[in-house]
């Protein structure tokens, strides 16, 4: 009954995760194409108070609009590039697979029957790890949109250690080794260790650079629409604030269009997922061998398909990157391949 209630409220969360992801794309869209076309008409706006040489009221209307247009644009830009909406869609989207994936656990876990109370704690810990690392609200628990430094995402809950690894006597009976060998943890240590050393660096390096990106796009847009907004207040008398607001108002709208157009924010999540994923599976496969009776792992020819699967690779073709790995580790050289070749 326990695992039960754990799914009715799993399925709750998927359905509202993928109701949020929605809104939150709409949010994106509707904000990025309003905004730009106010940003657009208060440079038209300019445009023509410049270029018709209007005078007295005629110009001091069409400053006004066009300067309280310009400003309304920066408020909006500053609002729309502290929440990221295109990032918040992906938080969501990410969350409501992920759900996915542990309602089937949980599926799998009531057909086979036989769930004891330390599944159900672990089930609930996942659930709640879930709920930390994607939350729905905005105030006060919304993720930070621009951390100091690139770090991939954390959906799990930490592992628990039961004593010290070494101290544990190992099981390794000739009749039940349960499809653990040498051979086959050497492999797994061989392919985590490209995974450590060209996936997870490469989505490293990748993940700051959205960061950055990111950053200098959510400063520069605002930045450019207010130039805009003070240069349109001055135009008239032959001076030379038309040109300035102008240029800054088309800026503006193309950064703008860069920045959420392209949804530079929900590829920075992205990569903070992708990051996350490699992380998992590290943990995974460390924690795994760490364990040393062997019959508490799982089967370990079923462990190195979902590895490989997991990898986009095959069986054969994960242990040919591990003896790969192997021969350039004992030449001083490095991997020319990825771990990963499903992204």
């Amino acid at each position: 009954m326990q695992l039960y209630a754990i799914l009715e409220s799993v399925s709750d969360r998927i359905e509202m995760h993928k109701n949020v992801s929605e809104q939150r794309q709409n949010w994106n869209n509707l904000l990025l194409n309003n905004i730009n076309m106010i940003t657009l008409t208060a440079t038209t706006l300019t445009g023509v108070a410049a270029a018709s040489g209007a005078i007295g009221a005629p110009l001091l209307a069409l400053k006004i609009s066009s300067t309280l247009l310009f400003s309304a644009a920066t408020s909006m830009l500053l609002i729309m590039n502290k929440i990221q909406p295109s990032q918040l869609a992906e938080e969501q989207r990410c969350a409501t697979r992920l759900f996915k994936h542990l309602r089937s656990q949980i599926e799998n876990r009531i057909a086979l029957g036989n769930q004891t109370e330390q599944d159900v704690k672990n089930l609930i810990e996942k659930v709640l790890a879930l709920d930390k690392a994607y939350p729905l609200p905005l105030l006060g628990v919304m993720l930070e949109k621009f951390p100091a430094k690139y770090e991939p995402s954390v959906w799990w809950p930490k592992k628990r250690k039961e004593g010290n690894a070494t101290e544990r006597k190992m099981k390794n009976r000739k009749n039940n080794t349960n499809g653990w060998s040498e051979e086959l943890e050497n492999e797994l240590r061989e392919v985590i260790e490209v995974v450590k050393n060209k996936d997870i660096e490469d989505y490293d390096r990748l993940g700051s650079i959205a960061l950055k990106i990111n950053k200098k796009l959510a400063i520069a847009g605002p930045l450019l629409t207010g130039i805009a907004a003070i240069g349109s207040a001055f135009v008239g008398n032959g001076s030379a604030a038309a040109i300035v607001a102008l240029m800054a108002g088309s800026l503006g709208a193309i950064v703008n269009a860069f920045e959420h157009g392209g949804q530079v924010g929900m590829v920075f999540e992205m990569y903070r997922n992708c990051g996350g994923f490699f992380k998992l599976l590290e943990e995974t496969v460390e924690a795994t061998l760490e364990e040393k009776d062997l019959e508490k792992r799982e089967n370990g020819e079923i462990f190195e398909m979902k590895m490989a699967l997991m990898l986009g690779r095959s069986v054969s073709e994960m242990r040919e990157l591990a003896s790969k790995s192997e021969a350039c580790r004992m030449e001083g050289i490095d991997v020319d391949e990825f771990a990963n070749k499903m992204f």
